[in-house]
């Protein structure tokens, strides 16, 4: 029997997987969580083979769960079921130690097989997840390679800053900034900040 825990902050979509599965006779529902907060302290005491879990929730979000659950209890499999298909947020849930990826618009045979699947120690991604995350590595390879100072730079304009208050932060020029702000632009093929940090964002780099 292979118990699943659900984490989702909305009701409608826990009763809804509740509904799906509980007729299976080879899955066992063992609880849920609308947080990231009740679902650690579920754990402390309680135990679960799979977890159902968004990347968006209330208080932490999915990413980072999946990251403690799977530090603190290697053997619970963890399955995103998300409505993002961005393979950014694919790929962080993969590195950080989920077995698998489902869209919410999943119908419950692939549900099913995805729990089955991830339990025996495989990974699965749905169709959708596999292209978004084959599409989101290949745009990784065709990125040029940004210097240290780049990054730094890059991250400081993310963050709101003004040439002259990255200059003062790093230590550097006001006209040095400018000109790793030109070369991030020409690097990334960006036209301005706002493009700039955009695909920093959908792109892993920050």
């Amino acid at each position: 029997m292979t118990r699943v825990y659900i984490v989702d902050d909305h009701a409608v979509v826990i009763e809804g997987i509740y509904s799906l599965l509980q007729k299976e006779k080879d899955i066992e529902m063992a609880g849920y969580a609308t947080n990231a907060d009740n679902c650690l302290q579920y754990f402390t005491n309680h135990t679960a083979d799979v977890i159902l879990m968004d990347i968006s929730l209330p208080d932490m979000n999915g990413v980072d769960l999946c990251r403690v659950i799977k530090k603190n209890y290697p053997g619970i499999m963890v399955l995103a079921l998300s409505t993002f298909n961005q393979g950014t947020y694919i790929r962080k849930m993969m590195e950080n130690g989920a077995s698998g990826y489902l869209l919410k618009n999943a119908a419950k045979q692939e549900i099913v097989e995805a729990i089955k699947t991830v339990v025996k120690g495989k990974e699965y991604l749905s169709f959708e997840a596999g292209q978004a995350l084959r599409t989101d590595t290949a745009q990784q390879n065709a990125i040029p390679p940004l210097t240290k100072r780049e990054k730094e730079v890059l991250l400081h304009i993310a963050e709101g800053l003004t040439n002259a208050q990255i200059a003062e932060k790093l230590f550097i020029s006001i006209d040095t900034v400018e000109s790793h702000r030109k070369n991030l632009h020409a690097k990334l093929n960006v036209k301005n900040t706002a493009m700039l940090v955009r695909f920093a964002v959908e792109n892993g780099l920050l």
